[in-house]
């Protein structure tokens, strides 16, 4: 009885990968929203400084979502990675590997076995009781 109770709150535990990548990913989005922001200029509206914000506001969102357990934010960060692999295809090999190395190791982490317990585990906890 004690061992399955402890079983069970092991698993409604967040890993602490995830707790690193979420804060991780708000971070990142923080620092990069507030350092593109300033390239604001009164005028016309810059449409691509806007889409740069946005980018790194999904980064915000997904590790804010991340870290409370929502299965479509862990996917959010693999397609924000994936896009930035891309973006870096047009710059040079070495951002393309760096981007792609951390896609691999942040993508591993992700989907382990535990992380996909704990974010299955989340899931069944906010479906509500229709009794």
């Amino acid at each position: 009885m004690v061992e399955n109770s402890h079983r069970e709150t092991q698993m409604n535990k967040r890993p602490v990968s995830i707790s690193i990548i979420a804060c991780l990913f708000a971070a990142v989005g923080v620092v990069a929203v507030s350092y593109h922001a300033t390239e604001f200029t009164a005028g016309p509206i810059q449409y691509d400084l806007v889409l740069v914000c946005l980018v790194r506001l999904f980064a915000i969102v997904c590790g804010v979502f991340l870290w409370r357990g929502r299965n479509w934010a862990r996917w959010g960060v693999i397609v924000w990675l994936a896009y930035h692999v891309i973006l870096s295809a047009f710059h040079n090999l070495g951002e393309v590997a760096m981007h792609a190395l951390l896609l691999a190791i942040i993508a591993w982490f992700l989907f382990r076995p535990s992380a996909s317990a704990w974010f299955r585990r989340r899931r069944v906890e906010t479906i509500p009781n229709p009794a």
